[in-house]
């Protein structure tokens, strides 16, 4: 009897063991400014007629008398939550920077730096739909025995096939208008369905809604460890001058982030053990007013971009109010470092944000 205790005593050690595996979460808002991230709804736009359909029920969704109140009110479990228990990068107004290191400054280029930790100028430099002869970090998890079949890329833009290299590196990617395939779920079905039903106001990205709960059906059907994000809207919605939808999505994809964050911390496979790393591919101008709508190298300010980490092992700083610099290269390989995750790296130019605890 003794010896079936011990057996089973190293049996439920083990197992606990390997629910304590290192999960990450990471997230991008495509396009979505510091500015409104750290100071809330612009001032000079909020209630702008060229670029807002209805100004007074947007200023009564969002506009308050300071900037604190402003942001926590576009984000408010990024503000609630995030800023008590994990940190946030990026805020120009109190020193802390955030750049991008290629120097294209759209979406492609942005996307690649964040998932290979090197800008890659000489190859990236359109939104053409080619293949990226770049590594991702997805891929290179995706190929060892820890992460095998362990790894899943959701996105709303139906270039992230391309970046990720679905193809070479075999991790499936829902993105753009792509169904949910393999054994479905009831929910599975009818996403399917509806996306046919409902349509997108643009030819190439789709209702982040979608990106959201394709994601979340996948991460409680197959718990993969590492999971990607990428949410569209924000940038779109910019482009084509539509303010207030903007705010909107932003604001949607705050409660997104905390539907995530609430089903990970229910479920005994990601409890206390997820890493949430959150970013954007790009900036977008402010000076002059019109250049909110753009992003580019002739764009001032469209590298700026911001980081924000919470989860297990975060250090928590809150909102960052020193003087730092950090990059969109250091993503990955504080990643792979997150997972333990002992790779060459020599092709990533930055270095680790040594984010979370030892």
């Amino acid at each position: 009897m003794k010896k079936i205790s011990l057996l089973l005593l190293l049996i439920t050690s083990f197992i606990s063991a390997q629910d304590k595996d290192q999960k990450v979460i990471l997230i991008t808002l495509d396009g979505l400014r510091w500015q409104e991230l750290f100071t809330g709804a612009d001032e000079k736009l909020v209630a702008n007629k060229e670029y807002v359909a209805n100004p007074e029920g947007l200023k009564r969704m969002f506009w308050k008398e300071t900037s604190e109140e402003r942001r926590t009110a576009l984000f408010p479990f990024v503000w609630n939550f995030v800023a008590e228990s994990g940190q946030i990068h990026g805020n120009r107004n109190v020193g802390s920077k955030v750049n991008l290191t290629n120097t294209m400054w759209f979406s492609y280029p942005g996307y690649n730096e964040i998932l290979t930790g090197a800008a890659d100028d000489v190859n990236i430099k359109s939104n053409d739909k080619i293949y990226n002869p770049n590594i991702t970090i997805l891929e290179l998890l995706n190929n060892t025995a820890d992460f095998k079949n362990k790894v899943a890329a959701f996105g709303s833009w139906d270039v992230f096939p391309f970046i990720i290299n679905d193809e070479r590196s075999g991790i499936p990617v829902n993105a753009g208008f792509r169904n949910a395939e393999g054994d479905l779920t009831e929910k599975e079905e009818f996403l399917n369905q509806l996306q046919t039903e409902i349509p997108s106001p643009w030819g190439s990205v789709r209702l982040d809604a979608f990106t959201h709960h394709y994601a979340k059906e996948y991460i409680q059907k197959e718990h993969p460890k590492v999971v990607y994000i990428s949410y569209g809207e924000t940038d779109d919605f910019a482009h084509d001058g539509h303010y207030e939808a903007y705010l909107k999505s932003a604001h949607t994809t705050d409660s997104f982030i905390k539907d995530l964050w609430e089903f990970v911390q229910a479920d005994p496979f990601y409890k206390d053990n997820t890493t949430f790393i959150i970013t954007t591919d790009h900036g977008r101008g402010t000076t002059p007013l019109k250049t909110w709508r753009s992003h580019g190298r002739d764009i001032k300010g469209a590298d700026e971009v911001w980081l924000i980490a919470f989860g297990a092992n975060v250090n928590t700083l809150g909102e960052v109010k020193h003087d730092e610099q950090l990059y969109s290269n250091q993503i990955a390989p504080t990643i792979l470092n997150i997972l333990n995750t002992k790779i060459d790296t020599k092709t990533m130019k930055g270095a680790d944000l040594k984010i979370t605890n030892p």
